[in-house]
């Protein structure tokens, strides 16, 4: 499907309704899409990243219907393949220049996708001509990957952000604004890298762009909603929310996390609680992005904590959700080192850990109490930080 976003700019990509997993981790409820932008100057003709390849076809289809027999340049904004797979491909066919950053191009060269001499790095603010219209590049590193650039078309106040502000969402829609798939994009792939998302913001501000343009999703007719959702979520803020991540065995720290839920309503704090046995990881990421507090639930599984709290709890370190405290609820047989484990497994976070509540068999009486003073503790955190 070709779309001509505005005069002699079109999107030229691939939208994968089918896929489900990325990254053979990160789970795609809604699909996802592959955009490819295609740019028609007086005089050169670029075209801005290209698409997974085993969506080539697809966008070799979209330039032969626009009987496209010249690219210039390919600008690979950020080497994943996702971005650049069908770059060697489109080579064959175009006597085209690869430009990207010094990083990026050293990737495609590590990845077998280029060869050195069709490729040039282009540096921060660089311009490129197209004839009537000019390409600014600005870069990026680590809004993701260390290699990634925008691109800003400024006759058309359009800019191209590449993973920055996209959303994981196969829709036929060329505008659109899913608050949910662009949250858990964010939650999944830019929240280990705030602080430098937070800079960025500000230089997408200063620019004024009319419309953004992500490699991923829709593209944002009013960038201010997607600005401005970034600028909450990437901020030091905290809600009044407490994440509960937790599995049950036989239903004994079930039973405590029902009791913590419980409590924690009563005393006027959100909660959103997953059985990871059944949860979309996706949805615990996003949870994960506004929560001032996580607590992990688990049995001891041959003394440790069960390798699925356990993935959570890798998966929170890579992540570096700003929560600011955590704790550890749970029950064990014959013996016990969840706790241990548990803080082994989570060394870049900055959460104070509040006094853990770990039961032996089915918890008794004493040990919801220990459960009803937990809630009263996060309670008492969760004030002092004035979210209540």
């Amino acid at each position: 499907m070709i779309r001509e976003i505005c005069k002699n700019v079109f999107h030229v990509g691939a939208i994968d309704w089918d896929r489900r997993l990325f990254d053979a981790l990160i789970p795609l409820p809604d699909g996802t899409s592959y955009n490819s932008y295609l740019i028609k100057g007086s005089e050169k003709t670029a075209l801005i990243d290209a698409v997974d390849p085993g969506k080539k076809d697809v966008l070799i289809d979209n330039l032969d219907s626009l009987r496209i027999d010249r690219i210039d340049y390919i600008i690979s904004q950020h080497a994943e393949q996702d971005h650049s797979g069908a770059i060697k491909f489109l080579l064959e066919r175009y006597d085209s220049t690869v430009l990207g950053s010094q990083k990026c191009i050293e990737l495609l060269l590590d990845f077998g996708i280029v060869s050195k001499d069709r490729t040039r790095a282009v540096s921060d603010n660089e311009l490129l001509s197209l004839g009537d219209m000019t390409l600014e590049f600005i870069s990026a590193p680590w809004v993701h990957w260390p290699d990634t650039i925008f691109t800003y078309l400024r006759e058309r106040r359009m800019l191209f952000t590449c993973d920055f502000l996209g959303a994981h969402l196969a829709t036929s829609d060329l505008f659109a604004w899913n608050p949910e798939s662009a949250k858990r994009y964010y939650a999944e792939i830019m929240m280990p890298f705030r602080a430098n998302a937070r800079r960025h913001l500000e230089r997408i501000r200063a620019l004024g762009p009319e419309i953004i343009a992500p490699s991923h999703g829709p593209l944002h007719k009013r960038p201010e909603v997607v600005l401005n959702a970034y600028s909450e979520w990437t901020s030091d803020d905290v809600k009044n929310l407490v994440v509960v991540p937790f599995v049950s065995m036989h239903g004994s720290t079930e039973k405590m996390v029902s009791h913590l839920v419980d409590a924690l309503i009563d005393r006027g704090v959100s909660v959103e609680r997953f059985d990871l046995t059944k949860t979309d990881t996706g949805a615990l990421a996003a949870s994960l992005v506004d929560a001032a507090t996580v607590v992990f639930g688990t049995p001891a599984f041959i003394t440790r904590p069960h390798p699925l709290i356990a993935y959570a709890a890798i998966l929170a370190n890579a992540l570096r959700p700003k929560a600011r405290f955590a704790s550890i609820i749970g029950s064990y047989g014959w013996g016990a080192r969840i706790v241990e484990e548990m803080r082994s497994l989570m060394p870049n976070l900055k959460m104070e850990i509040i006094e853990p509540v770990i039961v032996k068999g089915y918890p008794k009486e004493d040990d919801l109490r220990a459960i009803e003073r937990l809630a009263d503790e996060i309670l008492r955190r969760h004030r002092e930080l004035g979210l209540l």
